[in-house]
This record gives structure tokens, sequence and C-alpha cells, in this order.
């Protein structure tokens, strides 16, 4: 196993520590938890792009963790009224719908390769700007304003718009491979 494989493990190990965190009210502790995870997500990817060791399995272990960890965080802070539960709806589906669409595209087209979208890269960063801000402000007890309020909508919007964008690309992706069955099948 490699180092960035090895991060990308320890960050879906902390997953479980980090929701106990929250659901027991230590949200100082969860926050640094939270952060450290937040950071290990940008170093595996760092490191295994700079000394060349990025692997297969590093680019299935790696979204996982990410899942896992907002996820996790996103559906605990609903449950202790963090986050709006509309919010946390829209995060957990738009997963839901992501993951569903690459089991559905593997089973269909055999041909599924971890590549994500911009979109979604820019969602998961506000996704975790979020998490982040969220326990900062709630477990330093700091009066953000609107800044929370603000960046959840932020989040709604990248949420859609990632959703949205893997179901075009993936349907596209799977219309092209059946025009080219449909015309392999008439030669």
């Amino acid at each position: 196993m490699n180092l960035p494989n090895a991060i990308s493990l320890a960050r879906l190990a902390a997953v479980p520590v980090l929701i106990w965190l929250i659901l027991d009210g230590d949200l100082k502790v969860g926050f640094w938890v939270f952060l450290a995870a937040a950071v290990s997500d940008a170093l595996d990817g760092i490191i295994a792009k700079t000394f060349n060791s990025e692997t297969v399995i590093g680019a299935y272990i790696d979204p996982i963790a990410d899942k896992a960890l907002l996820v996790g965080t996103f559906i605990t802070l609903g449950h202790e009224g963090f986050l709006q539960t509309w919010l946390v709806i829209l995060v957990v589906f738009r997963d839901i719908v992501i993951i569903g669409g690459a089991l559905i595209f593997q089973t269909v087209t055999k041909s599924l390769t971890m590549q994500p979208l911009m979109i979604s890269k820019v969602n998961t960063v506000v996704q975790l700007l979020l998490a982040i801000g969220v326990l900062f402000v709630e477990g330093f007890v700091v009066e953000d304003g609107l800044v929370i309020a603000f960046m959840g909508y932020i989040v709604s919007v990248t949420t859609v718009w990632s959703g949205t964008a893997y179901v075009i690309t993936w349907g596209g992706m799977a219309q092209d491979m059946e025009k080219k069955d449909a015309g392999s099948a008439g030669e």
C-alpha cells in the first residue's frame, strides 16, 4: 500500500470518530478532526501526482473516503440541527444519484473510469468549507452573521450543478455507446 492510499484510508477511518464527536457535542475536537481529514484530501492527491504513485485502487478509495466524510458529516450536522434538512437531503440525494448512476453505467457499459468533473471538485471544496465553517462557528461559539447561510446556498447550487452534469455526461456517453453497438450490429 502506498502513502496516498494510506492517507485516504485514514480519512475513511476518521469518519466514525468525527460522527461520534459531533453527536457527543465535542465540536471543537470535531472541527480539528474534520480539518485534518479535509487537508488529507488535498495531500493524498498532491503526493500521488508529485511522486507518480497514482493507483487504480486509489482512484476508487479517494472518492469513497470523500463521500463518506461529507455525507456522514452533513447527515450528523443536520441531525444535530446545525445544517438545514433540505440541504442535507440535497447533498445526500446527489451522492446517491452519482453512485447509482456509476453502478448502472458500469453494469451496462463495463467501462466506468473514475474521472471527477471540475464542477464536482468545486462542489467538494465548498461542501468541505461549509462543514469546516459550521464546526468552527458551533464549536468555538463564533458569530458568523449570514456567512454559513450564504455558504449553504452556494453548496446547494454547486450540488445541483454537479449532479446534473454527471447525469448529462453519463447519459451522453451511454447514448454514444448504444449508437456504436447498433452500428456494429448492423454490419
